[in-house]
């Protein structure tokens, strides 16, 4: 056969797509190991064709494709009859990097195109055997060369492999295997992202050439629990890097076991918009290289993955087998798909290095640390000139550490071979983690030397830059090629008519080349950084008075009008007139970016660690630097060269420092922390320490004044006056004074050492993504001091570390810092972990960026555990203490959750715009239970009614929650006093809850020997299962009997991918095949009220008239109470428990009693089928008019079992909803929308 043949496949990639969203679809598992279960030998390998090859073949697996057909065609045959949707080829070391171990380069086509052939051959035959299609995926490996990491320690420049002769290699197999007819591409097991990059190059040439796309799926490979892949990329990172691509699917493939991939695979899950692959090894290798998690095991843990909503293909790595993929396909089924997650808003730029950055509303301004330019670092030029690598790198170093979140590269200058130079230097960042975390912006004027160092880049890097300079043809040729190494890029206002200075032509160029870019070359927005060219003012020439006024008024327009676009600049040209005068230069540099960060301006070149605050400008300098900036005198210039005349820096600098010297204490401290001095900190904080009338402990200092500056050096870097690297300066110098108090604050805690009996456990971290620890650190220290063990995990902390140190060593609290804002969205996924895995525990929460709203509405729904948020170091004593008093715990809990319940509904009803689900799109996030994991509770004791006629009331008086009562009465005791009975001990409303409680008592057995209140109930139980939205009751034939008809939660959730709840979710649906049940309940201890009402208010006495009303109200929902824990643990049997009354009116036990008319079902009219199901006329119970029960003091409700209920609310519906809902129930819409027009959210006609 011709190999060179070329076939044209039909495009499944809509096909794949529509079958990703209505389901999970299987991935088959590891080729490898099942070659190895036929312990081949070299002759096997060389077959016929290869005799007497050049190099020994065994282990080659890619090769018997070519020398053994039949075993990788039954291979494929055997995963895809096992259930996988989709068989990867048999060509993961297919490129001629790797078969040149085996001296087959010259086979690389020809071993894919026939790969493709065969495992295409075993789809297509399953597919006519079962009617299902199935699909091929060309499987590309990572080779066994890297670009991001060295083979040498002594030369961390030295690469064994080229990004150019990766590219061809990739090419070539590509192309090999789209001939012979595979559907998707699925690049895996990255371990270097640039190598995978230089993939992605290949694939997207080769369309453009074929004109023809296929599908790309994108699989990284983690090497440890860190989550970073071999060359040190973060999960994020490597996100971040791959996405240009836009693949189909985004995920993880081999390393761990699925339980330890899980937190990765979230993260994917949680962040892309992509499709989530994850096919993981077969748990860990054995001492042996074997894997021994059985297929029973693996698919257990996979379809926790799909139960969560985390995937939407699984399938195996090295270990797995066609068993694993059956055991697996059949844990999938009935699971729903993984939904996609909301593209991140268009103002938000990624960029990455080992790490992420997000370039957003909230970033503040970025710095881009400009010292790495051998135009603009004269010891920067020399030590490359000198190839004086390593000291080079010290510089770039240097930057990061003080605070530059991009490093600019510039290899610009005539005597060097600046391609070369480029790509040397970019390799030997690589080599160091604490520079290669941060993203690149590889600059140059000579497009060669860019895309050199893009060559070298695994992260997302920034060029800098292109321009319409030399005409649209070569603009978009650049941006193509840019685009297709993944990179952002930084357009300058350049045109063919040259630089823009004006306001009208930076903003005419800006709208030019972002409709180029956007339309032709297909940019995103976000990842297009206009320069709009920072130019000299104050030159004496009249003309450059304006520019830097244009700069952000342009700046301001460009943002407005271009939505998601960034804008930056080289800050150092403002001030060019003023060489030699650094005070002034700094100072108009830090004025300009006042106010050009407040127009738009998002990142600049810039060495903002050494710019003056902005508030901290000599009166008569910022007034100058305000007029030259604006232009708004005719002689600013001249103005500004005579204050330059008369300018004594040394002088200047002398008087101020002993001006600040001679402040108060508290007002030194304050400024050392605000300017970033060191110099005299300890000193000062020594004194503060010896002024024990102020300070009589540390905690007092660190507390005031050290706060005191700290709040301050927030507020400057909140307003845009303060910068970074000023900051991080502030953060040391805060760091060097709570370092030396440390030591005094654990004194006593040294002291108490040898009598230590703990009075709780805490696991402390600052979670994941976040580097500041002084809260932290603080809170720890503090705690230990008052007698409390804590684990303290440091900074940057992941979720599962956190986790499972609090369960190892049995904690009792957990609490979470961070500083920064991503730090939110993390202790949120903890909270979500925390509730996954079951812990219940209380979750503490602390940190600059958090606050008590933050933590009620974001955090503490994630969690059905106490989540208590922590304002500062001393109020977590209190805390804690009160969470280890196991007498008074509950009350206090109780008093956080009902503040937390308020904040979050005064959150609600603030949201004027508050965004409603469709009705379909809030079905497709219904709470889903795994049935087959947690099936419905066996069959009640009997189908059908009881009657409880009469029944004792001396029984219903442990039952009687007494809170309410007390509530009723306006009477609320405070923690440590809030229920009963130490509310009586609370010194405001004591004296009168005890005199109240008397008088009930003595009513009560008044009542209770004259048998003037009488207490009826009806239960009963039938079969059901939920279709839909709605609940199905039938018969012992399956009959339909009556329905209870739900409505669904449609407001969209504070965290998107939450569910939307409807009752129907607590019982099996009709597909799942299971019989399920509920019950229903009427009571009532209200007969006889209105008698003693009547005979109360005939004597004038409304205060017996309100006890009754009010006991008999208490009276029903004891009675309630007493017969759900009957049914709980009798007639229906399905728990068995023995709890005190405080439990039971906690709602501590398994199941729900909800009732129409409130918040789970709203519709009073639900009412009417219970009644009809129940009979409860028949006892004394009748729904007036409106609906309401009479006597009043009457509870009824349905009764759902199953572990996984729980009470919620409903919330506002929309019209659809409603709809809906009158067409299932067979009534209008008006009927429906005034039965529900508190629920309403819209204004119904």
């Amino acid at each position: 056969m011709d190999f060179k043949e070329r076939r044209k496949w039909p495009d499944a990639s809509q096909e794949i797509q529509e079958t990703l969203l209505q389901r999970i679809m299987i991935l088959d598992g590891a080729m490898g190991t099942m070659i190895q279960k036929h312990s081949l030998v070299e002759e096997d390998f060389r077959g016929t064709l290869f005799p007497d090859p050049i190099k020994p073949l065994q282990g080659n697996n890619d090769v018997l494709t070519l020398t053994q057909p039949d075993l990788i065609y039954n291979i494929h045959k055997s995963y895809l009859d096992a259930g996988a949707d989709i068989t990867e080829t048999n060509t993961f070391n297919g490129t001629k990097i790797a078969q040149a171990d085996y001296g087959l380069e010259d086979l690389v086509y020809k071993m894919n195109y026939e790969s493709a052939k065969l495992a295409r051959a075993a789809a297509d035959n399953v597919f006519r055997e079962t009617g299902i299609r199935r699909y091929v995926a060309g499987a590309i490996g990572p080779t066994n060369k890297t670009l991001s990491l060295s083979p040498s320690v002594e030369q961390p420049e030295l690469r064994t492999v080229t990004f150019d002769q990766l590219v061809a290699a990739y090419k070539e197999q590509a192309q090999g295997l789209l001939d012979g007819g595979v559907d998707v591409f699925l690049v895996e097991t990255i371990f270097d992202t640039a190598n995978a990059k230089a993939a992605f190059f290949a694939l997207d040439e080769l369309f453009e050439e074929t004109n023809r796309k296929c599908p790309i799926f994108v699989s990284g490979t983690i090497v440890d629990l860190s989550g970073r892949t071999l060359s040190g990329q973060t999960t994020e990172a490597f996100m971040i890097s791959v996405s240009h691509t836009n693949p189909m699917c985004l995920g993880l493939n081999c390393s761990l076991g699925a339980k330890l991939m899980r937190p990765f695979i979230e993260i994917i899950s949680k962040n892309s918009e992509a499709f989530v692959i994850c096919y993981p090894n077969a748990g860990l290798p054995n001492a042996f290289g074997e894997y021994d998690e059985t297929e029973e095991m693996m698919a257990a843990n996979l379809k926790s993955f799909a139960a969560d909503g985390l995937v939407n293909i699984i399938g195996g790595c090295c270990g797995s087998t066609p068993a694993h993929i059956r055991a697996i396909a059949e844990a999938m089924k009935g699971l729903a798909p993984r939904q996609r997650s909301v593209p991140l808003s268009p103002s938000y730029t990624q960029l990455s290095g080992l790490e992420p950055m997000v370039i957003g509303p909230y970033t503040n301004f970025v710095n881009i640390g400009e010292r790495c330019n051998v135009a603009g670092s004269k010891r920067f030029s020399n030590l490359i000139k000198k190839q004086d690598y390593e000291n080079a790198l010290a510089i770039a170093k240097d930057q990061v550490a003080n605070g530059a979140q991009i490093l600019d590269v510039n290899m610009d200058e005539g005597m060097l071979n600046s391609e070369e130079e480029m790509a040397t230097f970019v390799n030997f960042i690589a080599s160091d983690p604490d520079i290669a975390k941060v993203p690149l912006c590889i600059d140059s004027s000579n497009f060669s030397v860019i895309e050199a160092g893009l060559k070298c880049c695994q992260g997302k890097c920034i060029v800098n830059s292109i321009s319409l300079k030399e005409g649209e043809q070569d603009f978009i040729e650049k941006a193509k090629c840019i685009k297709r190494y993944g990179a952002c890029v930084i357009v300058m206002c350049f045109d063919e008519e040259g630089q823009a200075t004006s306001v009208e032509r930076k903003v005419e160029i800006c709208e030019r080349s972002y409709k180029i870019l956007t339309e032709v070359v297909k940019f995103l927005p976000q990842n297009i950084i206009f320069d709009l060219n920072i130019l000299t003012i104050a030159t004496g020439i009249e003309e450059h008075n304006d520019y830097g006024k244009n700069f952000i008024d342009a700046t301001r327009i460009v943002k407005k009008n271009l939505v998601g676009v960034k804008i930056s600049g080289g800050i150092s040209n403002l001030s060019f007139a003023f060489r030699g005068k650094n005070q002034i230069r700094e100072a108009m540099h830090s004025v300009f970016l006042y106010h050009a960060i407040k127009a738009g301006m998002d990142l600049g070149i810039v060495n903002a660690g050494n710019l003056p605050l902005y508030s901290d400008i000599e009166e008569n300098l910022l007034r100058l630097c305000e007029d030259i900036i604006w232009n708004t005198i005719p002689d600013g210039t001249e103005q500004m060269l005579m204050y330059a005349e008369k300018l004594d820096k040394t002088a200047k600098k002398n008087v101020t420092e002993e001006e600040w010297r001679s402040l108060p204490l508290e007002e030194r401290l304050v400024y050392s922390l605000v300017k970033g001095i060191d110099k005299y900190i300890i000193q000062d904080v020594q004194e503060a320490h010896q002024s024990v009338d102020a300070y009589p402990i540390p905690l007092k200092i660190i507390e005031g004044p050290l706060m005191k500056g700290m709040n301050k050096v927030g507020d400057l870097f909140g307003s845009g006056k303060m910068f970074l690297p000023q900051v991080i300066k502030s953060a040391r110098v805060m760091k060097k004074a709570v370092a030396y108090l440390i030591p005094f604050m654990e004194d006593d805690k040294e002291k108490k050492l040898n009598e230590r009996t703990y009075n709780g456990t805490m696991v402390i971290a600052t979670v994941k993504g976040d580097v500041h620890d002084i809260g932290k650190n603080i809170v720890a220290v503090v705690l230990g001091c008052n007698n409390f063990k804590i684990v303290d995990l440091g900074v940057m902390t992941p979720c599962e570390k956190i986790l499972s140190t609090a369960i190892d060593i049995n904690a009792d609290v957990i609490g979470l810092s961070g500083l920064i804002t991503p730090s939110l969205s993390e202790m949120v996924h903890v909270a979500q972990e925390m509730e996954r895995i079951g812990l219940k525990i209380p979750l503490l929460i602390g940190g600059a960026t958090t606050s008590k709203q933050h933590t009620a509405v974001k955090i503490s729904p994630a969690y059905s555990g106490p989540t208590i948020y922590v304002p500062d170091a001393s109020k977590s004593v209190f805390v804690f203490s009160a969470l280890m008093k196991k007498d008074s715990v509950e009350e206090y809990l109780e008093e956080i959750s009902e503040d937390y319940d308020e904040i979050r509904q005064d959150y609600l009803d603030s949201l004027k715009n508050r965004v409603y689900l469709s009705l379909k799109a809030a079905q497709e996030k219904k709470f889903q239970i795994d049935w087959s994991s947690h099936p419905p509770a066996p069959p009640p004791t009997f189908f059908g009614t009881k009657k409880i006629v009469d029944c004792s009331l001396e029984e219903l008086m442990p039952f009687i929650d007494w809170k309410p009562f007390f509530d009723v009465w306006q009477l609320k005791g405070k923690y440590p006093n809030r229920g009963y009975p130490k509310i009586f001990n609370d010194a405001s409303v004591g004296t009168m809850a005890k005199k109240l409680f008397d008088d009930a008592q003595e009513l009560l057995k008044k009542i209770i020997e004259e048998k003037s209140l009488k207490a009826n109930g009806v239960f009963g139980f039938y079969r059901a299962n939920s279709n839909g939205d709605d609940i199905e009751i039938y018969d012992e034939n399956r009959k339909v009997i009556a329905v209870f008809y739900g409505l669904r939660q449609q407001a969209k959730k504070v965290q998107n991918q939450d569910s939307h709840y409807c009752l129907s979710d607590f019982v099996a649906p009709v597909e799942s095949g299971l019989t399920d049940h509920i019950g229903l309940f009427a009571v009532t201890a209200g007969i006889g009220a209105d008698t003693l009402c009547n005979q109360f208010a005939e004597n004038h006495d409304d205060y017996n008239k309100l006890m009754i009303q009010v006991l008999s109200d208490r009276l029903a929902e004891a009675f309630a109470e007493k017969l759900h824990e009957d049914v709980r643990c009798q007639y229906w049997g399905f728990n068995t428990e023995n709890m005190e009354s405080q439990d039971l009116h906690r709602i501590k036990y398994q199941g729900v009693r909800p009732a129409p008319g409130y918040p789970s079902q709203p519709d009073h009219t639900e009412k009417l089928t219970m009644w009809k199901l129940l009979e409860a006329d028949s006892i004394g119970i009748k729904l007036t008019e409106s609906l309401a029960m009479y006597p009043a003091a009457s509870v009824s409700g349905l009764y759902f079992s199953h572990p996984k209920s729980f009470y919620f609310s409903a919330g506002k519906i929309a019209k659809d909803q409603v709809i809906s809902y009158a067409e299932r129930k067979s009534v209008s819409i008006e009927q429906v929308e005034e039965w529900l027009q508190p629920v309403l959210s819209y204004a119904s006609s």
